[in-house]
């Protein structure tokens, strides 16, 4: 994979293991040649990883709508820095530089972001890999009602088992990389005979 979009909070959150482990995920980045696209802000756990990808010599493409830029939120030590008109614009060009998606800890936005591209995998627009880093196993409540959607056939396994889970960030690229998609029909979801 050369590039990965990353999902995260604008907030660095309560527990000092988010900023940590996105900068653990940032090194594992830089070390396996990874460039990091991401909301293009500097504040948060977002400003945490871009942070430590650009301090290890790491590409880093930011990408973030003119509003976001008007208060004063975009980082500007970027190797490249999109300016975009809307949300639907910056999500649409994030997926289309990523050859693969890990959303960690956040709040709507990221939640958001997650459930569209994994959606957008759902009904065969790409085959990209999408991940959780489950640092402090932030995500053990949206995975058990995951689970439960599943169990109440909202959701089909194979789709569920689409979105990987580690809490450790160079298992989570392992997994990405050797991510293989299930075989459907792409606009229905229907799995191939």
């Amino acid at each position: 994979m050369k590039r990965i979009c990353v999902y995260c909070g604008s907030s660095p959150g309560r527990h000092p293991a988010f900023l940590s482990n996105a900068g653990v995920l940032a090194k594992e980045f830089v070390e396996q040649g990874i460039g990091l696209v991401y909301g293009g802000a500097s504040v948060g756990i977002m400003g945490k990883i871009a942070d430590e990808v650009i301090k290890a010599g790491g590409e880093v493409i930011g990408v973030i709508p003119q509003a976001l830029v008007d208060y004063e939120v975009s980082h500007d030590g970027l190797s490249e820095l999109k300016v975009v008109s809307s949300m639907h614009e910056r999500k649409a060009l994030m997926a289309e530089l990523s050859d693969g998606f890990i959303a960690l800890p956040g709040g709507l936005g990221t939640l958001e972001e997650l459930f569209e591209v994994w959606t957008w995998s759902q009904l065969g627009f790409h085959n990209k890999p999408i991940a959780l880093l489950n640092t402090e196993n932030y995500y053990a409540h949206l995975l058990a009602f995951l689970n439960n959607a599943v169990d109440q056939a909202f959701v089909k396994d194979m789709h569920r088992d689409m979105l990987l889970v580690s809490d450790k960030p160079a298992d989570l690229l392992g997994m990405m990389a050797s991510y293989q998609p299930p075989k459907m029909d792409k606009w229905i979801g229907k799995e191939e005979t």
